[in-house]
């Protein structure tokens, strides 16, 4: 909030002026409590974590600074590897259906469809219900005995699939669970994007005889551009985050088929108590989404200067 420069004029036969500088208190200390909030919780541990990170610190000693020696050992950590591997397989095929899906559903919805709110609240339930709760009815339905999926493709001759237990399927259980509750998010912030665009250009396209395909493609697609990269941008901080599903339904295995970098941030933090190390993988992390959210800023955000009157 920029200090505001206001002019007082007098007038006694003479005409005289004069410029004071008046500051918005009021503003400031509206603004104060927020700015404490990130100060105290996100800029304060950033800057402990980056210390850590250089250090050798448990919970029981006091740190002891060893340089880059984390950092080295993460490049010779084959779990580690094997982790940030998950995560960007993790955040490929959740972001990518999810914004296909999204997309698709928001469009269907959108119209004049029977049932359309019943609808659009039971598919954006799951996203407002707790992770532990939903990886948890998750669990029941991947069970190999009891579960309803095994139950269903039982009837088209298909053997139970060891959906959680198998090192090749584990991961798109995982996926496909994280699709379904995130769905929801996607359509709806679709659909607000979808009721923003000017029902005059598709009048237009209309009396011009352009057909629904081609409006899709040529008017609504380009308009959702703005929205679209909202979706990417937060869709690609989410999916490096993963953490609940993964400890609840997996613990990362079978055989590290599913662990994540978070997931191993937690195991080396909090059950091998190696803060220095497990800091060194949370910086890594925040540089890594950094620079894809930067990328994405830069070719991503095209389109947002839309205006059509």
């Amino acid at each position: 909030m920029k200090p505001t420069l206001s002019r007082s004029v007098e007038t006694d036969g003479k005409t005289r002026s004069k410029q004071r500088l008046s500051i918005d208190y009021v503003g400031y200390a509206m603004i104060a409590p927020g700015y404490l909030i990130y100060f105290l919780f996100i800029f304060i541990p950033l800057i402990v974590g980056v210390y850590y990170s250089f250090t050798n610190y448990n919970f029981y000693s006091t740190p002891e600074f060893v340089g880059l020696q984390n950092y080295a050992r993460l490049l010779q950590d084959a779990l580690f590897g094997k982790a940030m591997y998950n995560t960007f397989i993790y955040a490929l095929f959740t972001i990518v259906p999810q914004l296909f899906l999204g997309l698709i559903l928001a469009v269907l919805l959108n119209g004049k469809l029977f049932g359309r709110v019943f609808s659009r609240a039971s598919i954006y339930i799951p996203n407002v219900t707790s992770m532990v709760a939903v990886s948890m009815i998750w669990l029941w339905i991947y069970d190999p005995a009891l579960g309803i999926l095994n139950r269903m493709i039982k009837v088209f001759g298909v053997d139970p699939i060891q959906w959680l237990y198998n090192p090749n399927t584990a991961m798109m259980a995982v996926v496909i669970m994280s699709i379904w509750k995130s769905l929801g998010y996607t359509m709806i912030v679709y659909l607000a994007g979808l009721q923003s665009i000017p029902s005059s250009l598709y009048e237009a396209a209309h009396m011009d005889g352009a057909s629904k395909i081609r409006q899709f493609f040529s008017i609504t697609i380009p308009m959702l551009k703005p929205t679209t990269f909202f979706i990417l941008v937060m869709s690609c901080i989410n999916s490096f985050m993963v953490f609940e599903q993964v400890n609840i339904m997996t613990a990362g295995g079978p055989l590290n088929s599913t662990t994540t970098v978070v997931h191993q941030i937690y195991l080396r933090g909090f059950q091998d108590f190696q803060m220095g190390y497990a800091s060194a993988m949370a910086i890594v992390l925040f540089l890594i989404t950094l620079v894809i959210t930067l990328i994405n800023f830069k070719y991503g955000n095209q389109g947002d200067d839309l205006d059509v009157d």
